[in-house]
């Protein structure tokens, strides 16, 4: 960001940074302490915060997302195996997505963290769904109502914790990097509410190797604030009382 350095192969130069172990070579400063106390003193993806990664990430413009993503904008990883452009990879994922939570003609999915409706579109366009998003970006609602025009989608301004109605399937691509640590069991408990009897969850997240109590600093400062990668223990725990209680089907 300051200009100390460039790379003509940023993938390799973040490889072996994260090969090194930068991060424990890094001596404790007042300015981290501070970091790690502000996310565990507080919630930092309350609902009195949870529009502010819209504000200031998704809200930044659609021309800036329509020029760097697909054409369905897509904002999350593709599905590479038999694909050869990022727009077939990017339908190849949704496909996908469908397959696993069994879509069919005139279900109805609860998609929490719809983005521009990407997935909604393609649900509604090639199995005949009926999908309500929520978003908590203003932009995102307003292009993507505009995209699925005519189509059984309906996009919402709203925090998925507000959200009520039952569904075949409460699905999330790309969402949980938004909630944190402290509210991973309010959004099971969301997502539990929200299903028909013998309804499915699907989550789809970028997964974190160790469970972390904050978020990347850079990344909050620069990208996605108060973001926060989960573990597949962390997420893990926060079903297992529902599981137990005989949601989460």
């Amino acid at each position: 960001m300051n200009g100390w350095w460039d790379s003509d192969a940023l993938d390799e130069f973040i490889n072996r940074a994260l090969k090194a172990n930068l991060d424990q070579k890094i001596k404790a400063s007042l300015k981290i302490l501070l970091h790690v106390s502000r996310a565990k003193l507080l919630n930092l993806q309350a609902p009195s915060k949870a529009y502010e990664v819209g504000e200031k990430h998704y809200d930044l413009g659609n021309e800036l997302y329509s020029a760097m993503l697909d054409k369905r904008l897509n904002y999350t990883c593709a599905y590479w195996k038999n694909a050869t452009t990022l727009d077939e990879a990017q339908e190849a994922k949704l496909d996908l997505v469908c397959k696993k939570i069994g879509l069919k003609p005139g279900m109805h999915i609860l998609e929490l963290g719809c983005g521009w409706g990407s997935f909604a579109r393609y649900a509604a366009e090639k199995y005949g769904a009926n999908v309500l998003g929520v978003t908590v970006s203003k932009e995102q609602v307003a292009l993507g109502m505009e995209l699925c025009r005519g189509l059984p989608v309906e996009l919402r301004l709203q925090d998925y914790r507000e959200v009520q109605g039952k569904f075949d399937a409460v699905i999330s691509i790309g969402i949980m990097e938004h909630v944190g640590y402290k509210n991973y069991r309010t959004y099971m408990e969301v997502a539990d509410r929200c299903f028909k009897r013998g309804g499915i969850s699907f989550i789809h997240t970028i997964g974190g190797n160790y469970s972390n109590l904050i978020g990347d600093a850079w990344s909050h400062k620069y990208i996605f604030p108060n973001g926060m990668i989960p573990s597949i223990s962390q997420l893990g725990s926060a079903m297992e009382k529902n599981i137990r209680d005989g949601g989460l089907a």
